[in-house]
């Protein structure tokens, strides 16, 4: 006669297997984030959801939970096409999750001046596309939107996408000209006049390679953040209907 096994010990075998497969996706395969801060306007909202792919700049020992100090450098690595929307950790802690736009690679050379962005010497080209209202993050205000188009790297297609400026002489509208160091790129964010990024030498600055976590592929959720969590009977009114499972461009 056989003895069944099972109980308490089986569930505890389950939930590891799971939570190992769980780590195991999340590391090699795809990671979901959340959008907090409205510095990725408009391409990403404030409460936003996405899937970011770990595998597209192959992997660092930022890949895995809390960065272990494993190795150096990057295995199966690749340097991000420009224009590719990434999620970095903080070059000043090397914890705190980033997300920008990946406007410089290692050789470029990146100036803003009145508000235009100027790649190798060159004007980035940019189409005016009227007025945007921004809100979710901070007071709501009206600002003008572009239509900004990247070269790609290598005789590519150009990268189109919008940002946003809230005038052509903030802070950092006017830059000295950044020449991107080997095994950096430089990010920053599409809401230009709302973004603390490579611009600022002091804070973020160049971005290592090896700080890059993966590729901004697809957000699968969105909220507005106008139902609280118990207002169980205005969450349908609450998610962003045409933004799920729209890709990160």
């Amino acid at each position: 006669m056989t003895k069944k096994t099972g109980g308490w010990l089986e569930s505890i075998k389950t939930v590891v297997y799971a939570g190992l497969i769980a780590v195991g996706i999340r590391t090699v395969a795809f990671e979901p984030f959340n959008i907090p801060s409205g510095s990725m306007i408009p391409t990403l909202l404030v409460g936003d959801y996405l899937f970011v792919s770990k595998y597209a700049y192959g992997y660092s020992r930022h890949s895995m939970p809390f960065s272990p100090e494993l190795f150096q450098g990057r295995i199966f690595g690749s340097l991000p096409a420009r224009g590719d929307v990434a999620v970095f950790k903080y070059p000043r802690d090397n914890s705190t999750d980033y997300i920008k736009r990946i406007v410089g690679l290692p050789g470029d050379r990146i100036q803003v001046r009145g508000g235009r962005l100027f790649l190798n010497g060159q004007e980035v080209p940019r189409e005016g596309l009227g007025l945007y209202t921004v809100e979710g993050d901070g007071p709501r205000m009206t600002v003008r939107r572009y239509r900004e188009t990247l070269p790609a790297a290598g005789g590519g297609a150009p990268v189109r996408h919008e940002i946003l400026e809230a005038s052509d002489d903030g802070q950092y509208d006017n830059t000295t000209e950044y020449v991107v160091p080997a095994g950096h790129v430089f990010a920053m964010g599409d809401n230009r006049d709302n973004s603390l990024d490579s611009r600022e030498m002091n804070a973020v600055g160049f971005v290592p390679v090896e700080n890059l976590v993966g590729r901004a592929e697809m957000i699968f959720f969105s909220v507005d953040g106008t139902a609280a969590w118990w207002e169980v009977w205005a969450w349908p009114f609450a998610v962003r209907w045409d933004r799920i499972f729209s890709g990160v461009r």
